[in-house]
């Protein structure tokens, strides 16, 4: 089955920092029958993740860095020296 544009751009480390987390909030839904109550936790850091890199895409923007996006190693290195995701 081929994936479209879109579909592939959202599952493409590069381009989607969040992936891990859309993927952990999809499997709470599959496991509690989409009852959205049980999973906002699983939202809510779905929603810092997408914050935290939005704020990165556009510091990146304001200083003329190119991708926007960090690569997945950028941003791998980016966390370690973070300490993890702070998110």
């Amino acid at each position: 089955m081929q994936m479209d544009k879109n579909s592939r751009k959202v599952r493409n480390q590069d381009i989607n920092p969040c992936i891990e987390e859309s993927d952990a909030s999809q499997k709470c839904l599959d496991a509690y029958n989409y009852d959205k109550s049980m999973c906002s936790a699983y939202f809510q850091r779905y929603k810092n993740c997408r914050k935290f890199w939005h704020n990165i895409m556009l510091e990146r923007r304001r200083e003329g860095v190119k991708p926007d996006m960090p690569t997945a190693a950028e941003r791998q290195e980016r966390l370690a020296a973070l300490g993890g995701k702070p998110y």
